[in-house]
C-alpha cells in the first residue's frame, strides 16, 4: 500500500471549529483560487516556535483537516509585513503559493510536482546575480552566494518550495524559502518553515496541486 493511500485510509476523521478571526485568511486563499491552506501563527515578533494548521475546502466549506502541528520559523521570527530582506533570519509575513516538492530520493510520496536534487543543484541567494532566487546548476551561475540543495545533513531530504519573491523576483527581498525538516525539535531556520519528519510527511501527503495550495505566515500581535 502506498504512503498516500495509507494516509487517506488510516488517518482518522478530524474536525475542529475554525475561529471566526481566520475569515480574512480564508478570503485571501480564495482570492488566490486556493482550496488548500497551510496557516502558520507566531505569537509575537522574534518568536520562532509556531503552530501549523492544514485546512481543506470541501463542498464549499473550509475545514481543519489535520491536528495542529508544532513548527519553527526563522531565527528572528516572522517579519513585519513587507519587511523581509535577504539574510535577515526572518520568515516572510503573508500568503504565498506552494510550489514543487523536492528531495534526495528518486521518488516522494506526494501529489505535488517533484524534483530529485542532484549534487550540483543550487539555489542562488546572491541579490546581485541575474539568477537570484532561482534553482540552477552550480556550473551555470556566476553567483557569489548560493545554497546546495543536496546538503550533507537531512534538512532537505524532502521539502517544498514556498513561492515567495518568485514572480517577479525583486533583488534583496529574500530567497530560498522552503518547508523542510527541522533537524532537531524546534530548531529555528534561516527563514523557512521547519517541521518534524512525521509532520513533513503528513503535509507532503496532504497537499494536492489541483487545489492550488497556499501557505500563510502571520503574527498574532499584528492580526
Amino acid at each position: 500500500m502506498s504512503v498516500l493511500l495509507h494516509f487517506a485510509l488510516c488517518t482518522p476523521a478530524f474536525t475542529a471549529p475554525i475561529p471566526d478571526s481566520w475569515a480574512p485568511y480564508l478570503r485571501q486563499a480564495e482570492n488566490l483560487s486556493a482550496s488548500q491552506l497551510l496557516l502558520v501563527f507566531a505569537s509575537a515578533p522574534g518568536v520562532t516556535r509556531t503552530e501549523l494548521y492544514c485546512l481543506d475546502k470541501i463542498d464549499n466549506e473550509w475545514r481543519i483537516a489535520l491536528p495542529a502541528m508544532s513548527a519553527s520559523v526563522g531565527r528572528k521570527g516572522i517579519a513585519a509585513p513587507d519587511a523581509k530582506r535577504e539574510g535577515d533570519g526572518c520568515t516572510p509575513y503573508g500568503m504565498y503559493r506552494i510550489g514543487m516538492a523536492f528531495g534526495y530520493e528518486s521518488e516522494c510520496q506526494t501529489r505535488m510536482p517533484y524534483r530529485q536534487m542532484a549534487a550540483d543543484d543550487i539555489w542562488v541567494d546572491d541579490p546581485t546575480a541575474p539568477d537570484y532566487n532561482h534553482l540552477t546548476k552550480k556550473a551555470a551561475t556566476r553567483a557569489k552566494s548560493y545554497e546546495y540543495m543536496r546538503r550533507q545533513d537531512d534538512l532537505y531530504k524532502s521539502g517544498l518550495v514556498v513561492e515567495y519573491n518568485t514572480d517577479p523576483v525583486v533583488p534583496g527581498l529574500g530567497s530560498a524559502i522552503f518547508i523542510h525538516f527541522w533537524g532537531r525539535p524546534f530548531r529555528s531556520t534561516a527563514g523557512c518553515l521547519g517541521l518534524s519528519q512525521e509532520h513533513l510527511t503528513s503535509v507532503l501527503a496532504f497537499l494536492d496541486p489541483a487545489k492550488s495550495p497556499v501557505i500563510g505566515f502571520y503574527r498574532k500581535d499584528l492580526d
